[in-house]
Formats: structure tokens, C-alpha cells, sequence
């Protein structure tokens, strides 16, 4: 209860930006803020701010203000910034994470190493896009994947996935909410839906590689 009242909060927020900023500034933060949430690491610290409630509330002021932001440039900008935020994520991962940790000693570290590339190897398409609906997870795992030298183009499309069911569907939910109040509610459903599946089809196929 405690976490929507403050996603609400901030929504309520973000929605007040716009009076101050104006339409095209308020593009540039939008799509920077969902950018650097996890291309900078940014959404570690402030989660609500780089995450759901923005991007829900870029659609709200969208349909209040219709006449001045671009519901279609607001959707696919949103998920060009998802994606590319993810992108620039698992580049630091596997270009500077991995050789630093390949060059520390211990066992158990590289032990760690190893059961985290099994696991990205099995199972990293189904995190990544889970990981998306997850505030801390969707910072994380894009890096973790790089590290563990995830598959390039599996990456790519579960990170395209994750922004697209993420962050332009959340966007154009918060679109209709302006006129429809229940379409939130009806998005996060179909949000557990997706994951629910997502986890369930990993499990069958974590199953079936033990065989």
C-alpha cells in the first residue's frame, strides 16, 4: 500500500512538470530520465522516478495535452529510451564488468562467474524481460548480462520485448487513464500475465535442460 501512494505521488508530480517546462523540454526529460534510469544506473537510487509511474504519467500529460505532446513521439520515444538505456547497460557489463572481475582472484568468484554465464545462457531471455516489470531488476540485469556475456542478439531482442511491453505499453496506458480510470489496473494485470508465463515457460525450460 505504502509503495502506490508514493508511485501515485510521484506521479501526480511528474504530471505538474509540464506547467513548468513546457512540451519540448519535457520530452528531453522524459526520454533522458527513462534513458540514464539504467544506461547510468541512475533508477538504483531513485526507482520511481526513472521508472512506471514517469512513463505512465508521460501518457497522462500527453492526452491532457493533446495539442502540444505527440502521444506516437511520446510512445516510441519512451521505448527507444528503454531500449537503449538496457543497451548501453549490458555494453558497460561485458566491455568493462567482465574483464574486471576476470582479472580478480578467488574461487568462489569465479565459480560465481561461471553459474552466472550457465544461467544467462539458459535462462537470460525470459530475465531480461521480466526484469523490466522489477524497478531495482531492470537496472541490474542488463549489466549482469553483459558481465555473463549473454548472447548478443538474444539480448537484443528480449531487451527490445521488455521496452515495448514496458515502457511505450505503460505509456499508452497512461493515456487512456485520462479518459478511462480502470485501464492501470487492467495493464498491470496483463503485465502479470506476461511475467507469469515468462517464468513459467523459464522453469519448463530449466527443467528440461536438468534432463
Amino acid at each position: 500500500m505504502t509503495s502506490t501512494i508514493i508511485r501515485l505521488s510521484v506521479s501526480d508530480d511528474i504530471v505538474s512538470w509540464f506547467d513548468s517546462v513546457g512540451p519540448i523540454l519535457f520530452y528531453t526529460v522524459v526520454f533522458g530520465l527513462v534513458f540514464a534510469g539504467t544506461g547510468l544506473f541512475i533508477g538504483a537510487f531513485i526507482p520511481f522516478i526513472t521508472g512506471d509511474s514517469l512513463v505512465f504519467a508521460a501518457g497522462l500529460v500527453a492526452a491532457a495535452n493533446a495539442d502540444s505532446i505527440n502521444i506516437f513521439v511520446m510512445v516510441i520515444g519512451v521505448g527507444i529510451a528503454a531500449w537503449l538505456g538496457d543497451q548501453v547497460g549490458y555494453t558497460l557489463g561485458r566491455h568493462y564488468g567482465r574483464p574486471y572481475l576476470d582479472n580478480r582472484q578467488g574461487k568462489w568468484l569465479q565459480k560465481a562467474i561461471i553459474k552466472s554465464d550457465q544461467f544467462y545462457d539458459r535462462y537470460g531471455w525470459w530475465s531480461i524481460v521480466v526484469a523490466r516489470f522489477v524497478p531495482w531488476g531492470r537496472v541490474i540485469m542488463p549489466a549482469l548480462a553483459g558481465i555473463s556475456k549473454m548472447d548478443y542478439y538474444k539480448f537484443f531482442s528480449a531487451n527490445a520485448v521488455g521496452a515495448v511491453v514496458w515502457g511505450s505499453g505503460l505509456t499508452i496506458a497512461g493515456y487512456f487513464t485520462y479518459s478511462i480510470p480502470g485501464v492501470r489496473s487492467a495493464v498491470y494485470i496483463i503485465a502479470l500475465v506476461v511475467i507469469t508465463l515468462s517464468v513459467i515457460a523459464g522453469v519448463r525450460t530449466w527443467r528440461a535442460n536438468r534432463v
